[in-house]
């Protein structure tokens, strides 16, 4: 069942090296959902799925979150954490969302990691679906998750992006 929708969402677009970043934001200017603009639909499909019906409205983001996405791009790699965020989600999904903002900028981390971090070490494909779910990508870093060989796999906003992301973190991941 979803999660209550708050009163009113935002919806806020904003450039980025590897393109237009859609940000959407709640009345207390928690950021709820990022995205990008050629995965619109995708952001919406996990809006519905978190939100029910919930309307997105055009306005825009609290400066305070807009700056640091900037500051993110422009190399202070720490500048996300600043970003107040919400979201819906099941328990386990909220549980995985929260550890991936502990995997620190310019590392990566396994799947099956993941999975033992947060307790649950036998969850590898339950993770895997709450990473895919993870409706704040880049803020909630979804992208600093491998395979277990250590190459790069699916990332919602591409492949190309996810790579894009972390060697502007400095990271380094195998093809």
């Amino acid at each position: 069942m979803p999660t209550p929708a708050p009163v009113r969402l935002f919806l806020d677009r904003t450039p980025s090296p590897i393109g237009q970043v859609l940000l959407v934001c709640d009345e207390e200017g928690r950021l709820r959902a990022v995205d990008f603009h050629d995965f619109e639909p995708r952001m919406l499909r996990l809006l519905r799925l978190h939100y029910g019906e919930a309307v997105l409205q055009p306005g825009a983001a609290p400066a305070t979150t807009r700056s640091a996405l900037a500051a993110y791009f422009d190399g202070d790699l720490a500048a996300l954490a600043a970003i107040p965020w919400a979201t819906g989600g099941t328990a386990f999904q909220q549980a995985v969302w929260r550890a991936l903002c502990n995997v620190a900028p310019g590392t990566t981390l396994t799947y099956s990691g993941l999975a033992a971090r947060i307790g649950k070490p036998a969850a590898v494909r339950a993770v895997g679906a709450a990473n895919g779910a993870n409706p704040l990508s880049i803020v909630v870093p979804c992208h600093r998750l491998v395979g277990a060989d250590g190459a790069l796999t699916g990332y919602g906003g591409g492949v190309e992006r996810k790579a894009w992301l972390l060697a502007h973190e400095g990271a380094r991941a195998r093809d």
